[in-house]
């Protein structure tokens, strides 16, 4: 029996997040374990009128990949893909995978080599995605493997996710639209704001917003969604934070961060599990030791952590910072080969206080 949920996501996905039209070149990455929602997203695009492309992705290809290639292979950016992200007007991504930790026995520096060379593959897909050009939107279709770690069955899972996707709902457009009205009120009243301070058992850190904007994040680029953000000013952040869940980066599970900051910089950091992988990345290059984004999680329909980055960051009561590459449509203003996001829960004892005002409190926006 067909899932009526799948259809609307597919149609959240084509009409709502990527506003695919007549005309529209569209790149659609698929995993092969999300072939149900590839499949059904693959009908909407053509129904709206848009020229899909699929890519369909397995996990033992990436494995096999980063075990065989030499450093000139970890290197090489095939033209079709530079060609894409120059000229395509669209990309929709829907992960998947039956194996959530395919990669944990890679060398992270291998990795890295990846990485780096597509830096400037990074820089023109957030030129055009800031100016308008490029509308994308990334999904994670629910699989065995995340459902496990998540710690529940997977008919659990599925309806966690298509509940936090507002997919259960007749109209899941019309709710992210509401979403994204009660959002803009709090961007509106963040705009023109300079100092942040941000304190609780968990965190003690000062950074600076001014001539930064905050970002509706209504669903349009993540699916699902719900958090506001922005790029802190470089050399602003000053203090220490305590992340109270773990990081889940290519594999590997990197938990009970703690990072202190001086000048912007990351000028001390340690980690109770992976923590060579946590130094490794904050010698990237300069950038990696810079925040590169503040942001506060919204969506209040995740009410769990999952291990899964695309839900975590956006449980309401939290929020996160991500080292290393900042959104140009904040005015942020670093440039990395990474952008890693880590969370901190702030229900308990916590506040934020925006120039003096305060903003949030105990996982509530107070304004």
């Amino acid at each position: 029996m067909k899932d009526q949920r799948i259809e609307n996501l597919a149609h959240t996905l084509v009409a709502y997040c990527a506003e695919v039209g007549p005309g529209d070149k569209v790149l659609l990455n698929g995993s092969i374990t999300a072939l149900p929602l590839v499949s059904e997203t693959y009908r909407q695009i053509l129904r709206a009128g848009g020229h899909p492309l699929v890519q369909l992705q397995e996990d033992t290809l990436s494995e096999i990949f980063f075990q065989e290639s030499t450093d000139e292979q970890l290197e090489f950016i095939h033209e079709p893909m530079k060609l894409m992200l120059e000229t395509y007007d669209c990309m929709i991504n829907i992960r998947g995978t039956n194996n959530t930790r395919s990669l944990s026995a890679i060398d992270p520096a291998r990795q890295m080599i990846t990485q780096k060379s597509r830096t400037e593959l990074m820089e023109t897909y957030m030129k055009r995605s800031a100016s308008g050009d490029f509308r994308w939107v990334s999904t994670l279709y629910p699989t065995n493997a995340h459902a496990q770690e998540a710690d529940m069955s997977l008919q659990d899972y599925e309806d966690f996710v298509f509940r936090a996707c507002h997919a259960d709902k007749e109209d899941p457009v019309a709710e992210w639209q509401t979403v994204s009205n009660k959002q803009q009120r709090l961007v509106d009243w963040l705009e023109g704001k300079s100092e942040v301070v941000i304190n609780g058992p968990n965190v003690e850190l000062q950074l600076s917003i001014a001539g930064r904007s905050f970002i509706n994040s209504d669903g349009k680029r993540n699916m699902p969604s719900g958090e506001i953000f922005t790029g802190p000013v470089e050399e602003s952040a000053n203090g220490w934070v305590r992340f109270t869940y773990p990081a889940i980066v290519s594999g590997r599970e990197i938990s009970g961060v703690e990072l202190r900051f001086a000048d912007g910089k990351v000028i001390e950091a340690k980690a109770q599990k992976n923590e060579d992988y946590l130094l490794n990345a904050l010698d990237t290059d300069p950038g990696a030791r810079c925040l590169g984004e503040f942001a506060i999680g919204t969506n209040y329909a995740i009410d769990r952590f999952t291990k899964s980055i695309l839900y975590d960051e956006k449980i309401g009561g939290t929020i996160h910072m991500a080292l290393g590459r900042g959104y140009p449509e904040t005015g942020s203003k670093n440039i990395s080969a990474i952008h890693w996001d880590m969370i901190c829960d702030m229900r308990d004892a916590s506040q934020i206080w925006v120039d003096g005002t305060l903003f949030y409190e105990n996982g509530d926006f107070v304004i």
